[in-house]
């Protein structure tokens, strides 16, 4: 019987498909480890899988889309497959969870943002009970349990601090499916990253939807500043990132932290979503055109070797030329190094898909459009300030086109490639710059 149960283990074998943020690659790397622990190969061919889980997104409409497009591909691998377990977590799951089975009825559960930790007594009721349908999308404003994930690179590890979203910008769907912002407390993310630091992981990321709110819903009197002073005091080597912080919470305290703590990447992701006043207010977000940029000036005053990158949306509802051209304005001034920038696009559930004024997308296109071409100068200007520096680089491992050729990052989260072997995977090597495009720099190992 032993001999028997062991060649059935090897043959259960797993795929997970992901969409949307760093939040849900961290909750697919978590999911990942719960399914090797319960004796699963992770593959990537779905042909070859027992269970398929897709991890969705429904941040905008065509993420959404792109999930019932695939499932509907699955369908005819399901008819093949009569044991085929097919999975669907993560937002669009908890948003729909009522729809997603009318839609796709070939799906076997559908299960919440914090209910992860479930899956081996899920697929084991499947399995045994002939069980179809399982909804488990409670729970949502509880802390999901802990569970150490292995992630792909073995150099960065991804750490949520907080999860849920108070803010209801009204573009979002994120507090609908994520629920209400919860803090996980400091001594567990201390454990986590200890985990993680002592496996010889180099980097720590922390996630939140809003991470400078931290301290929400604790016992203890606690803010993100203080959070970030605890990890600092860890002795050892490591990079310190996080994202995304909220402008209208980011403190003067908070820059201070940044500006005198080393471990502390010298690089803020600071989503602004518009340069207009007028449709900053019209999404919820809390600040002004006016008082973004004085915050900018001031984390330059007191940061000056400062990368700085944003998230922006063109052509929102009744967003006029020149409001437009308010958000033009401010990468202008601001000179991110980098943004991330994309077309309104309608999500169901939120007051912003309901609004007058919807803009055409011929128009956000060339909106869009026009900012990247701004963006791309602003990026290779920012980069060709690094021509003759020497910096230290996180080596992350070769380059997909030349294997000769290794990537790594800078403390500003710039990325350089350079000369290098498997050895220095994982290490810091000191790194003269000679070169610089938009996107990526070009040094050699001193």
């Amino acid at each position: 019987m032993q001999n028997i149960f062991a060649i059935k283990i090897m043959f259960k074998k797993a795929t997970i498909i992901t969409y949307g943020c760093q939040m849900n690659v961290n909750d697919s790397a978590k999911v990942k480890k719960i399914l090797e622990n319960n004796n699963y190969e992770i593959v990537n061919d779905i042909n070859n899988s027992n269970l398929i889980i897709i991890n969705t997104c429904t941040v905008r409409e065509g993420a959404a889309e792109k999930v019932y497009g695939k499932l509907g591909e699955l369908k005819h691998l399901k008819l093949r497959k009569k044991n085929l377990i097919i999975g669907v977590i993560g937002c669009l799951a908890q948003e729909k969870k009522d729809e997603i089975y009318k839609k796709v009825r070939h799906v076997d559960f559908v299960l919440g943002n914090q209910n992860i930790g479930k899956i081996p007594q899920l697929l084991e009721t499947i399995e045994n009970e002939d069980v179809k349908h399982i909804n488990y999308t409670y729970d949502e404003d509880k802390l999901p349990d802990k569970v150490y994930a292995d992630f792909d690179s073995k150099i960065t590890a991804y750490i949520s601090i907080t999860y849920g979203c108070n803010n209801f910008c009204t573009y979002c769907i994120v507090p609908y499916v994520r629920g209400r912002e919860r803090s996980v407390p400091i001594n567990e993310v201390i454990d986590e990253i200890n985990h993680y630091l002592d496996k010889g992981y180099k980097e720590i990321y922390l996630l939140g939807q809003n991470v400078n709110s931290y301290g929400k819903g604790l016992d203890e009197n606690v803010n993100f500043t203080d959070l970030l002073k605890e990890i600092c005091k860890i002795d050892k080597k490591f990079r310190l990132r996080f994202m995304s912080p909220h402008p209208r919470d980011f403190t003067d305290e908070l820059i201070e932290v940044i500006k005198n703590e080393d471990k502390i990447c010298k690089n803020i992701h600071l989503p602004i979503q518009a340069g207009s006043t007028d449709v900053l207010k019209m999404m919820n977000r809390g600040y002004t055109k006016e008082e973004y940029l004085y915050l900018i000036e001031k984390i330059k005053n007191k940061i000056p070797d400062i990368s700085l990158s944003t998230d922006i949306i063109v052509g929102f509802p009744n967003e006029t030329d020149n409001n437009f051209n308010d958000t033009f304005d401010v990468v202008e001034q601001v000179e991110f190094d980098n943004s991330y920038m994309f077309m309104y696009s309608k999500r169901q559930g939120t007051p912003a898909a309901t609004m007058d004024g919807q803009i055409d997308e011929s128009e956000k296109k060339a909106r869009l459009q026009k900012l990247i071409d701004l963006q791309a100068k602003k990026s290779k200007l920012q980069n060709e300030k690094y021509i003759g520096k020497i910096v230290e680089v996180l080596v992350e491992g070769p380059t997909p086109k030349n294997p000769e050729n290794y990537s790594g990052r800078t403390d500003e989260n710039k990325i350089v490639i350079l000369k290098s072997d498997q050895k220095n995977v994982g290490e810091f090597v000191k790194v003269k710059i000679y070169d610089a495009k938009t996107w990526t720099l070009y040094g050699k190992i001193i």
